[in-house]
């Protein structure tokens, strides 16, 4: 059976891509056969047509996996995709993301799959990208960006998962900001109404270049 999480987050743009990176090294230096999965990406600064956190989960598989294997459904626009997929007249299919989670199950034995923007992200005019983790009865792991209203984020967004069947698999605090007095006391209040074990923190990275070549501060969660 294949070691596979989908990667959520209490929002864009809170850290879902660092702590993925994360974990695909920490499983690399344990001996998995890693890989990537961005199902649906939106949004390109330097690369065109392709998505910047995909490439970073492709340059971090220990797999080879062609960029499509990564990111099948991709949108220039930095909108939700359900916006962007109807601009384009692209229907974002659950088949063809289920077929592409199935092939990576073939090649590796350690998947981790990253949502874009929150739980409740639409990619259609009906459905979420919620509905399509349920359909997989994929374990959550949930990334909290450290900053103010993240303990009601995180509550809220806990709560919908499991209300969903879903197990929890642990959360990860992720300090967005530099110097935040109160990060201590937003992580200590996360532990008591958060259900599930903190996997660790990521501390705040000014340096991309340094991130990559950090030493690992959390832990693999538990598959069941």
């Amino acid at each position: 059976m294949n070691n596979c999480w989908f990667i959520t987050g209490t929002d864009t743009n809170i850290g879902k891509t660092i702590c993925s990176i994360l974990l695909l090294k920490l499983a690399c230096n344990n001996g998995y056969n890693t890989a990537g999965y961005k199902p649906i990406a939106s949004g390109s600064y330097n690369h065109g047509n392709k998505n910047e956190d995909a490439i970073l989960l492709q340059r971090f598989s220990t797999i080879k996996l062609k960029y499509k294997e990564i990111n099948p459904f991709f949108f220039i626009e930095n909108t939700s995709p359900h916006i962007a997929s109807k601009k384009h007249s692209i229907s974002i299919c659950k088949k063809k993301i289920s077929l592409g989670l199935y092939n990576l199950k073939k090649k590796s034995n350690y998947i981790l799959i990253e949502g874009a923007g929150g739980w409740f992200t639409p990619f259609s005019e009906t459905e979420t990208i919620a509905d399509w983790v349920i359909e997989e009865k994929l374990n959550v792991i949930l990334v909290v960006g450290i900053r103010l209203g993240c303990i009601n984020h995180a509550i809220l967004t806990q709560k919908a998962i499991l209300d969903s069947n879903l197990k929890i698999s642990g959360w990860i605090a992720n300090y967005i900001l530099p110097n935040n007095r109160y990060d201590v006391e937003y992580v200590n209040t996360l532990k008591k109404f958060l259900q599930s074990k903190c996997l660790g923190y990521v501390k705040h990275f000014r340096s991309l270049n340094k991130f990559y070549n950090s030493k690992i501060t959390i832990t693999l969660p538990d598959f069941l």
